[in-house]
C-alpha cells in the first residue's frame, strides 16, 4: 500500500494550522517538520503545545531535523504525536532513541540526502519506518536528487519495514521513488502550490499506475 503524506515545514503556527485544516479531511497522516537551527541553517515552529487542539482527530508524524531528537519525543508525545522519525546526523545514541520512541508509538530513523546508510548502528528490524531525504534537508522547494534514491533499495534489501521519502516529491519523482522501493511519500511544495486535494489525488494516481 502506498501512502501520500502531506508535509508541513513552517515557522509560524498560523501557517501550520492553515495547512492542517486544508488536508485533514482527506489525508490519513500529516507530517510535521521541525528544525532547530543546529541541524541546518534554518528554524521552524518548535512548540508542541498548539498541536493538542488536533489530538484525537489527526494522526501526526514528527520529522526531527534537530540536535538530539530524543529530547523532543516526550513533549510531542504529550501533544498527541504517535510516529517519531529522528535524523541520525545529530543523534548521539541511536539505540536509546529507538528504545524510548518505541514506548511512545512508532519510531523511525532518517538519513539526510548525502548521508550513507552505513552510519546506521541499530538493527533495521527494530524500526517501524525509515526515512530517506530526496534532497538536502532544511528547506522546501528543492528538486529531487535521483542519486539519493539509491539508498531506498539498500534499505529494502535489508528489511521489510516501510521506507518513506521526503523532499522533491511531485507527480514525476514519486514514480522514481516508488521504483526504488519506497511506499510512503511526503509532499510539501507540490501539494500546497495548488489545490491540495487535487494535488494529492494526482500523486495517488501516479503511484497507483
Amino acid at each position: 500500500m502506498y501512502e501520500i503524506i502531506p508535509g508541513i515545514l513552517e515557522k509560524d503556527w498560523r501557517e501550520i494550522e492553515k495547512k492542517i485544516e486544508l488536508v485533514k479531511g482527506f489525508a490519513p497522516v500529516i507530517h510535521i517538520d521541525i528544525i532547530d537551527g543546529k541541524f541546518v541553517d534554518n528554524t521552524t515552529f518548535l512548540d508542541p503545545e498548539p498541536f493538542k487542539k488536533y489530538s484525537g482527530h489527526v494522526s501526526f508524524e514528527l520529522h526531527m531535523m534537530v540536535d538530539e531528537p530524543i529530547n523532543y519525543l516526550e513533549p510531542f508525545y504529550n501533544a498527541g504525536f504517535r510516529r517519531f522519525i529522528g535524523h541520525v546526523e545529530k543523534m548521539s545514541d541511536q539505540t536509546e532513541f529507538v528504545a524510548k520512541g518505541q514506548l511512545m508509538g512508532e519510531v523511525g530513523l532518517a538519513l539526510d540526502g548525502k548521508t550513507s546508510i552505513n552510519v546506521i548502528k541499530v538493527d533495521l528490524s527494530d524500526l517501524d519506518t525509515f526515512l530517506i531525504m530526496g534532497i538536502n534537508a532544511g528547506f522546501s522547494n528543492q528538486s529531487f536528487v535521483e542519486d539519493y534514491s539509491k539508498k531506498i533499495q539498500l534499505v529494502k534489501d535489508k528489511t521489510w519495514i516501510p521506507v518513506e521519502v521526503d523532499g522533491g516529491i511531485n507527480d514525476q519523482t514519486i514514480v522514481l521513488a516508488k521504483k526504488s522501493g519506497a511506499t510512503r511519500f511526503v509532499t510539501t511544495s507540490f501539494l500546497f502550490n495548488g489545490n491540495p486535494q487535487e494535488q494529492y489525488e494526482k500523486l495517488q494516481k501516479a503511484v497507483d499506475l
